[in-house]
């Protein structure tokens, strides 16, 4: 079953209790947790410490995705924080098997990341191992990006290349999902679909969040 996950990236941090909450009601699967270091991404976000505070006021998983420099520091921080899910970038991270071995024997989900200009081709290796790969449909660092349309086609492409070498392997979307792109996604292939500003900027949340759930069903 797809599952919809909600970026806390573009949530109101004054009221993040209320906000985690109300997303939940309305059938959030995942919370999705976008950690920037302001050095591989143009952006600072958050670390553990809102991590354990989010799991605090949910029973939802978390999905951690970081966008940092030097993440096999910090692995087992987020997962004592909390963390059912990190996924860790290809494009900084040369130990990648490494890496990724160190997630899964924390026993939670590991994922890798890809940037728009990064081929699917290069996750050959890799994705046999992976329990997911996260296509950006943005260049990663800001919330309320627009969506880039030549995702579809890779997210294609990662579909027939897990298909071949690690079908468990889960595809997850994120960037500039909206109501309006939502069901093109899914219908390329997508298993767990994040959603950020189009959730936390709607004038009903809950509404929005519903809508999602059936385009991808």
């Amino acid at each position: 079953m797809k599952k919809i996950s909600a970026s806390i990236l573009s949530a109101d941090f004054s009221k993040l209790e209320n906000e985690i909450k109300e997303i939940e009601s309305a059938g959030t699967d995942i919370i999705h947790c976008d950690i920037m270091d302001g050095h591989f991404v143009p952006n600072i976000s958050f670390g553990p410490y809102i991590v354990n505070k989010v799991n605090d006021v949910t029973t939802l998983p978390i999905d951690v995705h970081l966008m940092i420099n030097h993440p096999e520091k910090y692995i087992n921080e987020f997962h004592k924080a909390g963390a059912n899910y990190i996924s860790v970038h290809f494009e900084n991270n040369i130990h990648l098997n490494r890496l990724i071995n160190q997630i899964k024997d924390l026993g939670i989900f590991s994922g890798v990341v890809i940037n728009p200009s990064t081929p699917v081709a290069f996750l050959k290796d890799i994705v046999q191992i992976t329990d997911y790969v996260l296509i950006m449909s943005v260049n990663p660092g800001f919330g309320g990006q627009k969506f880039i349309e030549g995702s579809i086609s890779k997210i294609k492409e990662l579909k027939s290349l897990i298909q071949d070498r690690n079908p468990n392997c889960l595809i997850e979307v994120d960037g500039g999902i909206n109501l309006e792109n939502i069901k093109k996604v899914s219908d390329a292939g997508v298993d767990i679909i994040v959603a950020g500003a189009s959730i936390f900027s709607s004038r009903d949340k809950g509404t929005t969040i519903k809508k999602m759930k059936i385009l991808i069903k």
